[in-house]
């Protein structure tokens, strides 16, 4: 029995995942926002700010594209 008819339990783990994930990011990237606009880091700290820990994410996004377009 499926709890929840029309989708597996791996399509809602995936698309759970997906949800999660982007939420967390958009969560880091107002993270990022407020560290520069209440630390008045000006224009090159904020590009500072965002280089360093915006790195993270963007290697994230990098893995899973290259993960996608090798599965297909």
């Amino acid at each position: 029995m499926n709890g929840m008819p029309g989708i597996t339990f791996q399509q809602f783990e995936e698309l759970s995942l997906v949800l999660g994930i982007g939420g967390l990011m958009l969560y880091m990237a107002f993270i990022m926002y407020r560290l520069a606009r209440e630390s008045g880091a000006g224009r090159f700290g904020t590009l500072i700010i965002a280089l360093s820990l915006g790195l993270g994410l963007v290697g994230y996004i990098a893995k899973t594209i290259i993960q996608f377009t090798l599965d297909i």
